[in-house]
């Protein structure tokens, strides 16, 4: 079997699949357009998020067998359209969800102590302890909107504190040990803390919007490990503004392009700048899940997934 990468990734998962007989190549740099003009002569594709796989692509990709993406969700592929092909669809959540569960405890935690504010201050010569003084994570009443794999590694992490742990998903019986599932209701009305961890899909995009927000019973923090698109930006905004939302890490924007590379080309817009300002707002690259340990664990769980259907 033919594959063919358009993404880089741990050198492993080419030698590994080197050594399982299959035939890689890789193409870094072309053109969607130009990828497509060859891709019939592949049976399987490994990328990360450098393009959609859209309908016009997999009509071209005649001898596809299955596509393997480098990360969590598939939202750059056409799901459905792939599968009505007989293609099969590979993602790695496992590979990252323990590097995501870290990095919302750490973003967490940050906002708690205004971690990011003292350190900016103590670096201009202000020693501002009063005004850095931070509050504890024990206590408090912890909610995760979506609970698979990104949800649990998180909700794992909080084990060493004295918190409750809820959990609200569209899927019946997925909490356990580590968080009670409860309805939507319930959970609006007790957490201290929310942390999304759904996929993009139409059901989630733009789901936190300022109806959601202000069903909540009491100001909450918020955390966003997840997709950007799922928030409107300018709710959460207004949310900061007014007080309901006590504070946000976000390590994903509404703003992002598609390849996940890259924020925006044109003007800035208002509401990020909001966002840059806040010192009640944390932000990072889109890295939650791009840890040392992570590249290499979703490559071998991509090349685990591809022997196991086609070897």
């Amino acid at each position: 079997m033919n594959i063919l990468h358009l993404d880089t990734n741990h050198e492993l998962l080419i030698n590994q699949l080197n050594d399982l007989g299959f035939t890689n190549h890789e193409d870094y740099t072309s053109l969607k357009e130009q990828v497509e003009a060859k891709i019939q002569d592949y049976d399987g594709i490994i990328l990360r998020s450098r393009f959609t796989i859209d309908k016009q692509f997999l009509d071209a990709a005649k001898n596809l067998k299955f596509i393997g993406r480098v990360g969590a969700g598939l939202e750059n592929i056409d799901c459905d359209y792939a599968q009505t092909k007989g293609i099969t669809l590979i993602a790695a959540p496992e590979g990252n969800r323990n590097a995501v569960g870290e990095h919302a405890l750490g973003m967490l935690l940050s906002l708690f102590n205004k971690l990011n504010k003292a350190d900016a201050e103590v670096r201009q010569g202000k020693w501002l302890r009063e005004d850095n003084r931070g509050i504890e994570l024990d206590g408090k009443t912890v909610g995760l909107i979506g609970y698979g794999n990104m949800g649990k590694a998180f909700a794992k992490k909080l084990r060493g504190f004295d918190v409750e742990v809820l959990c609200y998903d569209i899927k019946a019986g997925v909490g356990n040990e580590n968080a009670k599932q409860v309805t939507l209701k319930e959970f609006q009305e007790r957490v201290d803390v929310v942390s999304l961890h759904t996929p993009q899909t139409p059901l989630t995009l733009g789901m936190i919007n300022s109806e959601f927000i202000n069903g909540f019973k009491k100001p909450f923090w918020f955390i966003n490990t997840a997709r950007g698109k799922s928030v409107v930006t300018i709710d959460l905004v207004s949310a900061l503004k007014s007080g309901k939302i006590l504070g946000a890490g976000l390590d994903v924007l509404e703003y992002e392009k598609a390849s996940f590379e890259n924020l925006f080309s044109n003007t800035m817009p208002e509401a990020f700048q909001y966002l840059i300002d806040s010192e009640n707002v944390l932000l990072s690259p889109h890295v939650a899940g791009w840890t040392i340990e992570s590249k290499e664990k979703l490559a071998q769980t991509i090349v685990d997934k591809i022997k196991a259907n086609f070897c």
